[in-house]
């Protein structure tokens, strides 16, 4: 049986920070007020001459680095962002003729906000095991911050730029075990961009909390496991107390979840691969254990993906 394995991760944040304490001067709202309500001290932002495409390049090269492989192996490219460089061509074709991957492998975005990574890594995984990709690289990019009112002090402090990226390789040892994806359209009007970012805050959390777990007891029932058999869980790094609401209704003790809210607000799509690129590189996670990573987004779309590492 064919799988898909992750042999490398890399992330990029750029280089501009905005803390709390830089926001109190430029909206009215307070480090405490934020920090009390969604975790978050810090976030990047890209600077005026920085693509999302230059923050993707950024994660994928050490993604690539981090495989040992070359450039030119890669015969897919998938891109998850809300962000992208221009309408049209793709962020991923941009990405593509930048990393110099010349084999015509095919390069498309997809587009489904926060949950988007997941959806891409699932799409990824599809391929491999269809037999129609060996090694894939997907990505989660963002730049998130031109998308927001600086008036609105609800929205404009939770938000980040950054990028995050994943090889995956065929392989005949389990790696991407199962995914669930879900959207319900529904509730579009909850979180949406028209152009700039608008949020029904409360509903987005009730919202999140209940599908985020919902979907998680869903793939571990379709596998026959528990909270328990779960080492990490990297989650959607929008607000810290949807991150704990999420591990109390599962079982999970905290101390089994990555977070890095703190220090990169929510990214959007390239929220759950940094973090998870964090967690990697940092030797939390290590070979042999249970990786869930889960996302809820504008849409709404929700998901998750069980991994073997």
């Amino acid at each position: 049986m064919i799988y898909s394995r992750i042999i490398g991760t890399g992330s990029y944040l750029p280089a501009k920070v905005l803390t709390n304490y830089d926001l109190e001067k430029m909206v009215d709202t307070s480090h405490d007020w934020i920090f009390t309500r969604s975790g978050i001290v810090e976030r990047h932002f890209a600077a005026d001459d920085e693509l999302t495409s230059d923050l993707a390049l950024h994660a994928s090269r050490k993604a690539i680095e981090a495989a040992g492989i070359a450039a030119s192996e890669i015969d897919l490219v998938i891109v998850a962002t809300t962000s992208p460089d221009m309408a049209f061509p793709s962020t991923a074709c941009i990405l593509q003729d930048k990393l110099g991957i010349k084999n015509g492998a095919p390069a498309f975005d997809m587009q489904a906000v926060c949950g988007g990574f997941i959806f891409a890594l699932n799409t990824a995984d599809l391929y491999i095991r269809g037999g129609q990709a060996k090694t894939v690289l997907v990505v989660g990019a963002e730049v998130l911050s031109r998308m927001l009112d600086k008036n609105d002090r609800t929205t404009f402090v939770l938000f980040g730029d950054g990028a995050g990226a994943v090889v995956l390789r065929a392989s005949d040892k389990p790696g991407i075990v199962a995914s669930k994806l879900h959207s319900d359209g529904q509730h579009c009007n909850m979180l949406k961009a028209d152009p700039l970012i608008s949020m029904d805050g409360k509903a987005v959390f009730k919202f999140a909390v209940k599908v985020l777990s919902d979907v998680v007891d869903e793939l571990l029932e379709d596998q026959k496991m528990t909270g328990s058999d779960i080492a990490w869980m990297v989650p959607h790094q929008a607000n810290i107390r949807i991150i704990e609401a999420t591990a109390k209704k599962l079982g999970l003790d905290m101390k089994n979840v990555v977070v890095t809210v703190a220090n990169h607000g929510n990214t959007s799509a390239a929220s759950v691969p940094m973090a998870l690129d964090t967690a990697v590189r940092d030797g939390r996670i290590q070979a042999g254990q249970n990786i869930i990573l889960e996302a809820v987004g504008g849409g709404f779309t929700w998901g998750a993906v069980l991994i073997k590492w």
